[in-house]
């Protein structure tokens, strides 16, 4: 019988459930991963068996085939390295798991066993919740960010002999960061305020109305009369972003990789200012693993666009055909990314 260990995988800023299925059978050695795994998955085979053979484990000598389950959708990304492991693992019979609560496995392996940090852990918390999955275990830097979801129960660790010694019980889990609540983290402040501005104030009258109804804005004048600097103070005269909305942004940016180890919710709404020579990918979002583009990065607050981009069509068009969801659709699926903004082209 199959060795099945849970995890998950993204789709656009969504996670869903994923079982790590893995069988050895007689056969000369190899590793075979299956499940529509891009080439981060695949190489999973070489970052498994170095880790599990520096934490003096033993590689077993046969055919391994991993089936990553549901095998239908396309999976991306190195945090199944740790789930991989275990399950050969368990199917070897190196390990006994004695917690009766199913575990779910995030992680990337280095070749000397240390857990690395990935990106996504905030929509795959949010998805085990939904799933019914409340002991995780993650990278002991993506804690902070694992721990904005409540209802779990969130083990960092930072190498996989840990994870082991957790899992048999040989070793009580002992908190990375005591007391730590998402409320703590605070982001730093750039000071910008419209105090700054000298001047334009016919400008100021209408940027405020512009806030305050969500108007789109065009700014023209000549370089360097301060388009730039008023548009970068706008969020500043916002409201703060309620704890939905803060969820929501947090999420797309955990997706695009751009949270800090030590932060938690993105509470002051993003400022976007994509170059003008950005690809219509860029500015929407898309390429090979859909990720989000500018505008899904400016959701909740606010993007400038340079004066440049409205000479390129394509990128205009994708502009006026904008719900607040930004279908993105690739060979096998369909996502659909937020995107809810003010644009501002100066």
């Amino acid at each position: 019988m199959a060795s099945i260990v849970k995890s998950f995988g993204l789709s656009g800023v969504d996670a869903y459930p994923v079982d790590v299925e893995v069988k050895a059978i007689n056969g000369l050695p190899m590793i075979s991963i299956v499940g529509l795994g891009d080439t981060a998955v695949k190489e999973a085979r070489e970052r498994v068996e170095a880790a599990i053979c520096d934490g003096h484990f033993t590689f077993p000598q046969k055919k391994v085939v991993i089936n990553l389950a549901p095998s239908d959708m396309k999976k991306s990304g190195s945090h199944f390295d740790l789930a991989i492991a275990l399950g050969i693992l368990i199917e070897t019979k190196q390990i006994s798991i004695l917690r009766p609560n199913p575990f779910a496995l995030i992680g990337e392996l280095s070749l000397n066993s240390k857990l690395r940090a990935c990106s996504g852990i905030l929509p795959m918390m949010i998805a085990a919740r939904n799933a019914g999955i409340t002991d995780i275990i993650v990278p002991a830097k993506n804690l902070p960010e694992a721990s904005l979801v409540t209802g779990l129960n969130i083990y960092g660790f930072d190498n996989l002999q840990d994870v082991v010694d957790f899992l048999e019980e040989r070793k009580p889990y002992q908190d990375i960061i005591p007391g730590f609540k998402a409320s703590q983290a605070t982001e730093p402040s750039d000071h910008v305020d419209f105090s700054d501005i000298a001047g334009q104030e016919g400008l100021i009258e209408y940027l405020v109305v512009a806030a305050a109804g969500g108007h789109n804005l065009l700014m023209i004048g000549s370089p360097g009369c301060g388009k730039s600097m008023i548009a970068k103070r706008i969020p500043t005269i916002l409201p703060e972003m309620s704890e939905s909305e803060a969820l929501e942004v947090t999420t797309i940016y955990s997706v695009a990789g751009l949270i800090n180890d030590d932060s938690g919710l993105v509470r002051k709404r993003p400022y976007r200012a994509p170059h003008h020579n950005a690809s219509t990918n860029a500015l929407i979002g898309g390429g090979r693993n859909a990720t989000p583009g500018e505008i899904s990065l400016a959701h909740n607050t606010r993007g400038r666009f340079p004066h440049n981009t409205r000479g390129r069509f394509p990128c205009v068009h994708s502009f006026r055909i904008i719900p607040k969801l930004t279908p993105v659709k690739r060979t096998i699926c369909l996502m659909d990314i937020p995107c809810c903004l003010q644009l501002r082209i100066i």
